[in-house]
Protein backbone atom coordinates (compact mmCIF):
# COMPACT_ATOMS: atom_id res chain seq x y z
CA UNK A 1 0.00 0.00 0.00
CA UNK A 2 1.27 4.07 -0.79
CA UNK A 3 2.14 4.94 2.80
CA UNK A 4 4.53 7.38 3.56
CA UNK A 5 4.35 8.37 7.40
CA UNK A 6 6.00 11.32 9.23
CA UNK A 7 7.27 10.98 12.96
CA UNK A 8 7.58 14.22 14.82
CA UNK A 9 4.76 15.98 12.91
CA UNK A 10 2.49 16.55 15.79
CA UNK A 11 5.31 18.91 17.52
CA UNK A 12 5.43 21.04 14.42
CA UNK A 13 3.90 24.41 14.61
CA UNK A 14 2.88 27.89 12.61
CA UNK A 15 0.94 30.73 12.84
CA UNK A 16 -3.24 30.43 12.85
CA UNK A 17 -5.29 32.12 10.11
CA UNK A 18 -6.47 35.31 10.66
CA UNK A 19 -9.73 35.45 12.99
CA UNK A 20 -11.53 37.71 10.25
CA UNK A 21 -12.24 35.24 7.60
CA UNK A 22 -14.93 33.58 9.86
CA UNK A 23 -16.71 36.96 10.38
CA UNK A 24 -16.32 37.42 6.45
CA UNK A 25 -17.80 34.03 5.95
CA UNK A 26 -20.73 34.57 7.92
CA UNK A 27 -21.49 38.20 6.24
CA UNK A 28 -22.78 36.38 3.52
CA UNK A 29 -26.25 35.62 2.59
CA UNK A 30 -26.09 32.20 1.99
CA UNK A 31 -22.78 31.15 4.33
CA UNK A 32 -24.75 28.09 6.67
CA UNK A 33 -22.85 26.10 9.21
CA UNK A 34 -22.20 22.70 7.46
CA UNK A 35 -23.41 19.33 8.78
CA UNK A 36 -21.07 17.43 10.93
CA UNK A 37 -22.44 13.71 11.28
CA UNK A 38 -21.55 10.93 13.60
CA UNK A 39 -21.45 7.51 12.45
CA UNK A 40 -21.34 4.69 14.61
CA UNK A 41 -21.13 1.64 12.47
CA UNK A 42 -17.49 3.25 11.01
CA UNK A 43 -16.33 3.46 14.39
CA UNK A 44 -17.14 -0.16 15.05
CA UNK A 45 -15.43 -1.15 11.84
CA UNK A 46 -12.71 1.13 11.97
CA UNK A 47 -12.15 -0.33 15.73
CA UNK A 48 -11.89 3.51 17.26
CA UNK A 49 -14.27 5.35 19.29
CA UNK A 50 -15.92 7.61 17.21
CA UNK A 51 -16.17 8.74 13.87
CA UNK A 52 -17.59 11.83 12.50
CA UNK A 53 -17.66 13.33 8.80
CA UNK A 54 -17.34 16.91 8.00
CA UNK A 55 -20.40 16.79 5.34
CA UNK A 56 -19.26 19.62 2.49
CA UNK A 57 -22.58 18.94 -0.20
CA UNK A 58 -23.76 22.10 0.20
CA UNK A 59 -21.73 25.03 0.83
CA UNK A 60 -22.27 28.46 -0.15
CA UNK A 61 -25.33 27.00 -2.42
CA UNK A 62 -22.39 24.57 -4.11
CA UNK A 63 -21.97 21.08 -3.94
CA UNK A 64 -18.27 21.61 -2.64
CA UNK A 65 -16.39 23.46 0.06
CA UNK A 66 -14.34 24.82 -2.69
CA UNK A 67 -16.43 28.58 -2.57
CA UNK A 68 -15.00 29.10 0.89
CA UNK A 69 -11.58 29.89 -0.79
CA UNK A 70 -12.72 31.33 -3.61
CA UNK A 71 -14.90 34.08 -1.79
CA UNK A 72 -12.36 34.98 -0.06
CA UNK A 73 -9.76 35.23 -2.22
CA UNK A 74 -11.64 37.06 -4.65
CA UNK A 75 -12.58 39.46 -2.15
CA UNK A 76 -9.55 40.22 -1.40
CA UNK A 77 -7.79 40.55 -4.47
CA UNK A 78 -11.03 43.04 -5.63
CA UNK A 79 -10.29 44.85 -2.49
CA UNK A 80 -6.73 45.44 -3.04
CA UNK A 81 -7.69 46.78 -6.72
CA UNK A 82 -9.94 49.44 -5.41
CA UNK A 83 -7.24 50.47 -2.90
CA UNK A 84 -4.71 51.12 -6.08
CA UNK A 85 -7.23 52.81 -8.27
CA UNK A 86 -8.39 49.71 -10.59
CA UNK A 87 -11.95 49.73 -9.80
CA UNK A 88 -13.44 48.49 -13.32
CA UNK A 89 -14.59 45.03 -13.78
CA UNK A 90 -11.85 42.10 -14.28
CA UNK A 91 -11.83 39.07 -15.73
CA UNK A 92 -10.98 36.24 -12.90
CA UNK A 93 -9.28 33.41 -14.61
CA UNK A 94 -8.63 29.88 -13.24
CA UNK A 95 -7.73 26.23 -13.91
CA UNK A 96 -9.88 23.76 -12.50
CA UNK A 97 -10.82 19.92 -12.07
CA UNK A 98 -14.37 21.24 -11.56
CA UNK A 99 -15.32 22.73 -8.05
CA UNK A 100 -13.02 25.69 -7.74
CA UNK A 101 -13.66 26.65 -10.76
CA UNK A 102 -17.54 26.70 -10.58
CA UNK A 103 -16.80 28.51 -7.27
CA UNK A 104 -14.91 31.53 -9.01
CA UNK A 105 -17.44 31.79 -11.70
CA UNK A 106 -20.08 31.39 -9.11
CA UNK A 107 -18.53 34.39 -7.37
CA UNK A 108 -17.53 36.49 -10.10
CA UNK A 109 -21.43 36.45 -11.64
CA UNK A 110 -22.43 37.39 -7.62
CA UNK A 111 -19.78 40.14 -7.65
CA UNK A 112 -21.17 41.52 -11.40
CA UNK A 113 -17.34 40.34 -12.74
CA UNK A 114 -16.43 38.04 -15.60
CA UNK A 115 -14.95 34.62 -15.33
CA UNK A 116 -12.62 32.35 -17.49
CA UNK A 117 -12.15 28.81 -16.25
CA UNK A 118 -9.64 26.72 -17.81
CA UNK A 119 -10.90 22.89 -17.67
CA UNK A 120 -8.33 19.82 -18.08
CA UNK A 121 -8.80 16.16 -20.32
CA UNK A 122 -11.40 14.07 -17.46
CA UNK A 123 -13.24 16.25 -15.69
CA UNK A 124 -17.20 15.03 -16.44
CA UNK A 125 -19.11 16.80 -19.01
CA UNK A 126 -21.68 17.73 -16.24
CA UNK A 127 -19.11 19.31 -13.97
CA UNK A 128 -18.02 21.41 -17.06
CA UNK A 129 -21.61 22.17 -17.88
CA UNK A 130 -22.09 23.38 -14.28
CA UNK A 131 -19.66 26.14 -14.62
CA UNK A 132 -20.82 27.30 -18.11
CA UNK A 133 -24.53 27.41 -16.32
CA UNK A 134 -22.47 30.19 -14.00
CA UNK A 135 -21.99 32.33 -16.41
CA UNK A 136 -18.23 32.04 -17.60
CA UNK A 137 -16.29 31.58 -20.12
CA UNK A 138 -14.76 27.74 -21.36
CA UNK A 139 -11.66 26.97 -22.23
CA UNK A 140 -11.12 22.84 -22.40
CA UNK A 141 -7.78 21.53 -22.31
CA UNK A 142 -6.23 19.10 -24.44
CA UNK A 143 -3.85 17.94 -21.42
CA UNK A 144 -3.69 17.20 -17.73
CA UNK A 145 -4.17 19.77 -14.68
CA UNK A 146 -0.68 21.13 -14.82
CA UNK A 147 -0.85 21.92 -18.25
CA UNK A 148 -4.62 23.93 -17.61
CA UNK A 149 -3.17 25.95 -14.76
CA UNK A 150 0.06 27.04 -16.74
CA UNK A 151 -2.57 28.01 -19.94
CA UNK A 152 -4.57 29.77 -17.30
CA UNK A 153 -1.61 31.79 -15.98
CA UNK A 154 -0.82 32.83 -19.62
CA UNK A 155 -4.46 34.50 -20.22
CA UNK A 156 -4.46 36.09 -16.76
CA UNK A 157 -1.39 38.51 -17.96
CA UNK A 158 -4.01 40.33 -19.89
CA UNK A 159 -5.21 43.79 -18.97
CA UNK A 160 -8.07 43.73 -16.56
CA UNK A 161 -7.62 39.71 -15.97
CA UNK A 162 -6.91 37.99 -11.78
CA UNK A 163 -5.67 34.52 -11.75
CA UNK A 164 -7.63 33.09 -9.26
CA UNK A 165 -5.79 29.64 -8.74
CA UNK A 166 -5.91 27.59 -6.06
CA UNK A 167 -2.65 26.12 -6.26
CA UNK A 168 0.72 28.37 -5.87
CA UNK A 169 4.33 28.51 -7.39
CA UNK A 170 7.23 30.52 -6.95
CA UNK A 171 6.15 34.44 -7.94
CA UNK A 172 2.35 33.67 -7.41
CA UNK A 173 1.46 33.08 -3.86
CA UNK A 174 -0.26 35.71 -2.33
CA UNK A 175 -4.15 35.03 -3.65
CA UNK A 176 -3.62 30.96 -3.06
CA UNK A 177 -2.48 31.96 0.32
CA UNK A 178 -6.01 33.96 0.55
CA UNK A 179 -7.75 30.68 -0.91
CA UNK A 180 -6.19 28.67 2.06
CA UNK A 181 -7.12 31.39 4.31
CA UNK A 182 -11.19 30.70 3.38
CA UNK A 183 -11.27 27.02 3.95
CA UNK A 184 -10.33 28.03 7.65
CA UNK A 185 -13.81 28.79 8.21
CA UNK A 186 -14.31 24.91 7.50
CA UNK A 187 -11.94 24.21 10.56
CA UNK A 188 -13.50 26.74 12.76
CA UNK A 189 -16.83 25.27 12.38
CA UNK A 190 -15.61 22.11 13.25
CA UNK A 191 -13.88 22.44 16.33
CA UNK A 192 -17.23 24.10 17.59
CA UNK A 193 -19.36 21.41 16.26
CA UNK A 194 -17.24 18.88 18.22
CA UNK A 195 -17.29 20.70 21.47
CA UNK A 196 -21.38 20.55 21.03
CA UNK A 197 -20.76 16.69 21.02
CA UNK A 198 -18.50 16.68 24.19
CA UNK A 199 -15.63 16.11 21.99
CA UNK A 200 -13.41 19.44 23.53
CA UNK A 201 -9.86 19.20 22.96
CA UNK A 202 -10.05 18.23 19.44
CA UNK A 203 -10.28 14.54 17.25
CA UNK A 204 -7.38 12.70 17.38
CA UNK A 205 -7.16 12.39 13.96
CA UNK A 206 -8.50 14.31 10.69
CA UNK A 207 -8.35 12.59 7.07
CA UNK A 208 -7.64 15.19 4.31
CA UNK A 209 -8.05 14.15 1.00
CA UNK A 210 -5.55 15.80 -0.95
CA UNK A 211 -4.73 17.61 -5.03
CA UNK A 212 -2.23 20.34 -4.50
CA UNK A 213 -2.22 20.29 -0.83
CA UNK A 214 -4.18 23.51 -0.35
CA UNK A 215 -7.14 22.29 1.74
CA UNK A 216 -4.09 20.25 3.46
CA UNK A 217 -2.46 23.12 4.27
CA UNK A 218 -5.07 24.61 5.80
CA UNK A 219 -6.36 21.72 8.11
CA UNK A 220 -2.63 21.68 9.55
CA UNK A 221 -2.36 25.53 9.35
CA UNK A 222 -5.27 24.96 12.06
CA UNK A 223 -4.07 22.23 14.22
CA UNK A 224 -0.36 23.01 14.48
CA UNK A 225 -1.02 26.61 15.43
CA UNK A 226 -2.57 24.87 18.40
CA UNK A 227 -0.45 24.20 21.83
CA UNK A 228 1.14 20.92 21.53
CA UNK A 229 -0.33 18.88 24.98
CA UNK A 230 -2.60 17.26 22.50
CA UNK A 231 -2.16 17.37 19.42
CA UNK A 232 -4.66 15.44 16.60
CA UNK A 233 -2.82 13.42 13.89
CA UNK A 234 -3.57 14.31 10.45
CA UNK A 235 -3.36 12.00 7.10
CA UNK A 236 -3.72 12.67 3.64
CA UNK A 237 -5.22 10.88 1.13
CA UNK A 238 -4.72 11.16 -2.42
CA UNK A 239 -5.13 8.71 -6.38
CA UNK A 240 -2.78 6.52 -6.55
CA UNK A 241 -2.53 7.80 -10.42
CA UNK A 242 -1.78 11.33 -8.89
CA UNK A 243 0.20 11.07 -5.58
CA UNK A 244 2.41 13.98 -5.90
CA UNK A 245 2.18 14.75 -2.17
CA UNK A 246 3.06 11.07 -1.53
CA UNK A 247 5.84 11.20 -4.17
CA UNK A 248 7.13 14.10 -2.54
CA UNK A 249 7.01 13.34 1.27
CA UNK A 250 9.08 10.04 0.04
CA UNK A 251 11.85 12.13 -1.75
CA UNK A 252 12.07 15.11 0.65
CA UNK A 253 11.56 18.00 -1.43
CA UNK A 254 8.40 18.71 -3.80
CA UNK A 255 8.26 16.72 -7.24
CA UNK A 256 6.15 16.74 -10.17
CA UNK A 257 4.44 13.74 -11.30
CA UNK A 258 2.81 12.60 -14.44
CA UNK A 259 -1.17 11.95 -13.75
CA UNK A 260 -3.40 9.77 -14.82
CA UNK A 261 -7.04 8.71 -15.23
CA UNK A 262 -8.98 8.55 -12.08
CA UNK A 263 -12.57 9.20 -10.77
CA UNK A 264 -11.53 11.44 -7.88
CA UNK A 265 -11.18 14.67 -10.67
CA UNK A 266 -11.13 17.07 -7.99
CA UNK A 267 -7.73 15.23 -6.60
CA UNK A 268 -5.71 14.96 -9.97
CA UNK A 269 -3.16 16.79 -9.65
CA UNK A 270 0.20 16.58 -10.19
CA UNK A 271 2.21 19.07 -8.47
CA UNK A 272 2.23 19.98 -4.73
CA UNK A 273 1.22 24.11 -4.38
CA UNK A 274 4.79 26.03 -3.23
CA UNK A 275 3.08 27.44 0.12
CA UNK A 276 1.38 23.92 0.98
CA UNK A 277 4.53 22.18 0.51
CA UNK A 278 6.70 23.58 3.87
CA UNK A 279 3.06 22.66 6.09
CA UNK A 280 2.76 19.33 4.30
CA UNK A 281 6.28 18.55 4.73
CA UNK A 282 6.39 19.57 8.48
CA UNK A 283 2.63 19.14 9.98
CA UNK A 284 1.77 16.13 8.13
CA UNK A 285 1.70 12.53 10.03
CA UNK A 286 1.39 10.56 7.24
CA UNK A 287 0.35 10.47 3.55
CA UNK A 288 -1.48 7.41 1.60
CA UNK A 289 -2.88 6.75 -1.83
CA UNK A 290 -5.94 5.07 -2.65
CA UNK A 291 -7.70 3.19 -6.04
CA UNK A 292 -10.68 4.80 -7.92
CA UNK A 293 -12.27 1.39 -6.54
CA UNK A 294 -11.70 2.11 -3.25
CA UNK A 295 -13.20 5.90 -3.14
CA UNK A 296 -15.99 4.17 -4.93
CA UNK A 297 -16.66 1.83 -2.21
CA UNK A 298 -16.33 4.70 0.17
CA UNK A 299 -18.73 6.90 -1.85
CA UNK A 300 -21.63 4.22 -2.16
CA UNK A 301 -20.99 3.47 1.90
CA UNK A 302 -21.24 6.92 2.53
CA UNK A 303 -24.47 7.22 0.66
CA UNK A 304 -25.76 4.19 1.89
CA UNK A 305 -25.28 5.99 5.68
CA UNK A 306 -26.93 9.36 5.02
CA UNK A 307 -23.97 11.62 3.73
CA UNK A 308 -23.75 12.41 -0.20
CA UNK A 309 -20.07 12.20 -0.77
CA UNK A 310 -18.27 12.07 -4.67
CA UNK A 311 -15.02 10.20 -5.17
CA UNK A 312 -12.98 13.41 -3.51
CA UNK A 313 -14.99 13.64 -0.84
CA UNK A 314 -14.96 9.73 -0.13
CA UNK A 315 -11.36 9.23 -0.43
CA UNK A 316 -10.92 10.33 3.02
CA UNK A 317 -13.09 7.00 4.54
CA UNK A 318 -10.75 5.20 1.80
CA UNK A 319 -7.37 6.53 2.93
CA UNK A 320 -7.90 5.29 6.42
CA UNK A 321 -9.99 2.21 5.77
CA UNK A 322 -6.38 1.35 3.87
CA UNK A 323 -4.50 2.64 6.65
CA UNK A 324 -6.08 0.79 9.58
CA UNK A 325 -6.94 -2.27 7.78
CA UNK A 326 -4.64 -5.14 6.05
CA UNK A 327 -0.69 -6.24 6.65
CA UNK A 328 0.91 -3.94 9.48
CA UNK A 329 -2.27 -2.00 10.55
CA UNK A 330 -1.62 -2.35 13.88
CA UNK A 331 2.12 -0.52 12.88
CA UNK A 332 -0.06 2.20 11.31
CA UNK A 333 -2.56 3.02 13.90
CA UNK A 334 0.70 3.23 16.46
CA UNK A 335 2.23 6.06 14.24
CA UNK A 336 -0.67 7.32 14.43
CA UNK A 337 -1.52 7.36 17.75
CA UNK A 338 -4.87 5.97 17.25
CA UNK A 339 -6.68 3.03 20.27
CA UNK A 340 -9.95 1.87 20.83
CA UNK A 341 -11.37 5.46 22.03
CA UNK A 342 -9.88 7.72 19.50
CA UNK A 343 -12.02 10.59 17.49
CA UNK A 344 -11.87 10.54 13.65
CA UNK A 345 -12.86 13.17 11.41
CA UNK A 346 -13.50 12.53 7.82
CA UNK A 347 -13.23 15.53 5.47
CA UNK A 348 -15.95 15.27 2.77
CA UNK A 349 -15.04 17.86 0.49
CA UNK A 350 -17.66 17.31 -1.93
CA UNK A 351 -21.23 15.76 -2.59
CA UNK A 352 -22.48 13.64 -5.43
CA UNK A 353 -23.49 16.43 -7.83
CA UNK A 354 -19.86 17.69 -7.66
CA UNK A 355 -18.38 15.30 -9.73
CA UNK A 356 -20.38 12.95 -11.65
CA UNK A 357 -18.16 9.47 -11.97
CA UNK A 358 -20.36 7.12 -14.19
CA UNK A 359 -18.59 8.26 -17.13
CA UNK A 360 -15.34 10.42 -15.31
CA UNK A 361 -12.29 10.21 -17.09
CA UNK A 362 -13.52 9.84 -20.60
Amino acid sequence: MPWSVRPGARAWRCAPAPAEVRSFHFSLPDYATTPLTEIPSLAVELEVGRVFVKDESARLGLPAFKALGASWAIHRALAERVASGEPGPVTLVTATDGNHGRAVARTARRLGQHAHVFVPQGVHPQAVAAIVAEQAKVTEVPGPYDEAVRLAAEEAAAPDAVLVQDTAWPGYEQIPGWIVEGYSTLCAELDEQLAAEGVTEGPDLVSVPVGVGSLAQAVITHYRSRPSERASALLSVEPESAACVLESLALGEPVSVTTGDTTMAGLNCGTPSSIAWPYLRGGLDAAVAVADADSARAAGDLAALGVSSGPCGAASLAGLRAALTGADAEERRTALGLGPSSVVVLLSTEGDAANPHSTAGH
